[in-house]
């Protein structure tokens, strides 16, 4: 039941109004049950009284014998009626004729004689008598039975049940309703986190849905909107930067000393990388790829292979299959970019995959120098290059560890670099819960 409040809206709702419920019906019981009781004791004693008061007038006539079978004729399993020459019960307690109180339940009605008396008593709640004149004689009688509210306890217990199968299914319904919905933002909130393009949410249903649903289509059009924007006018920098970038480039062949000559196109150049570079990683993150369901291993595996063509120390720790949702090209350009990393500064590769409760780890491991404890988040800022762990000269514009980052948080992950003394380790981490799935 916890796991089911926990995780279900409809399991919430059905479980609060079971309990209200259950409440409702225990405080019901407990004010029926006194009232229920006291009516039935009343009308027993209504026809207690009316069956003696009968009894009373057939016998005015009757002769000792047919006076004896009418009275014997009138009991019941619990009323008891005999004829006397003095009224027998008295207020507050019930007597029986010498010889015959072994009949009754023990030490609820005493034998002692009795004056005269002509009212009912009760005894212990459940029992009453009463003396009624017939003629010369009296007619005498007395009542006992236990009530008990075992009836009503079953009529409760039933009544409880219909009215909670009825509750939850109703509730189930109703929670569906409102579930449904709720499913469907978490989904498009979901897809618009990685990038993906989602259709506007119906705007239906309450107004608190409706205007929920319409604040995420107006949020949806205003990121695509910005982020289309931001891509145009990175795209619109670029290309005019071309134009002065070329323009230097001219004009550094008319510079005669031919060692600042090439150091003004160096820089030119790396200039230009760096433009190209920063495109690139706009355009990447405003790529809407394709999300789909791929074999991750064998997509981990396909590109060391790939690589391993052209760099022979990539190597790839084969293991199970597992389908898993996200970009594959995107995913693969993030990973390609860790493992060149892991191949130039640290002189090979070595790549494993594997799979938690809540996530999915793809590890890279290098040999080589690490890097400094203090500056492993300070790598991931675009075009940051580590001039004591990592050789400046082996290239790059310091936006790798940029886009592999961006695009493992397109996906709901992350990526965590972690020295091994010697050695670094890039980990790709993904989480499981939103868009994998284990193979059967």
């Amino acid at each position: 039941m916890l796991k089911l409040w926990r995780q279900s809206l409809a399991g919430q709702f059905i479980i609060v109004m079971l309990v209200a419920l259950l409440i409702s019906q225990a405080i019901g019981y407990i004010l029926a049950s006194g009232d229920r009781i006291r009516d039935l004791r009343a009308s027993e004693e209504t026809e207690f009284r009316r069956s003696a008061n009968a009894l009373a007038a057939a016998l005015t006539s009757a002769t000792p014998e047919l006076a004896k079978r009418i009275t014997e004729a009138g009991s019941t399993p619990y009323t008891r009626f005999w004829i006397s020459a003095a009224p027998e019960p008295q207020p507050g307690a019930i007597c029986v004729p010498p010889g015959t109180a072994g009949s009754n339940p023990p030490g609820l009605f005493p034998e002692k004689p009795l004056a005269d008396c002509t009212e009912s008593s009760y005894i212990d709640g459940n029992g009453l008598g009463l003396a009624v004149p017939s003629g010369e004689r009296w007619l005498n009688g007395i009542y006992y039975k236990r009530f008990s509210s075992g009836s009503l306890q079953r009529q409760s217990i039933i009544s409880f049940v219909l009215s909670a199968l009825v509750l939850s299914v109703g509730g189930a319904i109703f929670a569906r309703r409102i579930a449904r919905p709720l499913a469907a933002l978490s989904d498009a909130a979901d897809r618009l986190g990685r990038g993906e393009h989602h259709r506007p949410l119906p705007e239906t249903g309450p107004d608190d849905l409706r205007k929920t649903a319409a604040a995420f289509n107006r949020m949806q059009d205003r990121l695509h909107r910005f982020v289309s924007e931001r891509t145009q006018m990175l795209a619109a920098i670029g290309h005019d930067l071309r134009t002065p970038l070329t323009t230097l480039r001219l004009r550094a062949e008319f510079v005669k000393d031919s060692t600042l000559q090439d150091r003004i196109v160096a820089t030119i150049d790396e200039m230009q990388g760096m433009v190209d570079a920063t495109l690139m990683f706009a355009k990447g993150e405003a790529t809407a790829d394709e999300t789909r369901a791929v074999d991750l291993n064998a997509l981990v595996g396909s590109l060391c292979e790939d690589m391993a063509a052209v760099y022979p120390t990539v190597r790839f720790t084969e293991g199970t299959r597992l389908n898993f949702r996200c970009r594959p090209e995107n995913l693969r350009r993030a990973l390609r970019n860790l493992i060149e990393n892991a191949v130039r500064y640290g002189g090979a590769a070595d790549v494993s995959l594997a799979a938690f409760e809540g996530e999915v780890r793809i590890s890279i491991e290098d040999d080589g120098p690490g890097i400094p404890e203090s500056q492993l988040e300070t790598v991931f800022s675009p075009f940051v290059r580590l001039e004591n762990s990592r050789n400046r000269q082996t290239g790059g514009v310091g936006l790798g560890l940029s886009i592999a980052r961006a695009i493992a948080h397109q996906h709901g992950g992350d990526v965590r670099l972690h020295n091994r003394n010697p050695g670094l380790r890039a980990v790709l981490v993904l989480p499981r819960e939103f868009r994998a799935e284990s193979a059967a």
